[in-house]
């Protein structure tokens, strides 16, 4: 039996995983981490993408994330997200046409333009894109 340690993801509006985990896996703003039982402590911020979260029973999660940050404690990984979406619940769909008009908008600019608000947008798209991916290669 692999060591585990608990691990919780929320967001501002909910809980979207609460259990014991073997490895949680993230992409943080140094770079990606992954974290098992007997992790140092750490506190990083997280850049918009996927976590994986491998379980008890070796059965692994994809959940995306728009940012926030990642504390590990001795016995518990917690994942603070601005924004989080369990795999089923994401739409490929929207995420593209988000990621279209972002685009759009950055190659259109006007005078009242938004850069940063634009390049956010695009970013957070196609992060969603990328844990979308993921979750089909997992699948595949």
């Amino acid at each position: 039996m692999a060591m585990t340690v608990h691990c919780d993801i929320v967001s501002a509006e909910e809980e979207i995983f609460s259990g014991l985990v073997e490895m949680v896996i993230a992409a943080g703003t140094e770079g990606d981490v992954g974290i098992a039982y007997g992790h140092a402590p750490l506190l990083t911020g997280l850049q918009p993408g996927p976590i994986r979260v491998i379980k008890q029973d070796g059965v692994e999660e994809v959940y995306y994330v728009s940012g926030g940050y990642l504390e590990v404690q001795p016995y518990q990984v917690s994942v603070l997200a601005d924004t989080a979406l369990r795999a089923d619940d994401m739409d490929e769909a929207a995420a593209l046409e988000a990621k279209r008009e972002a685009e759009h908008a950055l190659a259109n600019q006007s005078g009242d333009f938004d850069y940063s608000r634009a390049a956010t947008q695009l970013a957070e798209a196609a992060a969603q894109l990328r844990t979308i991916q993921a979750i089909r290669k997992k699948l595949g």
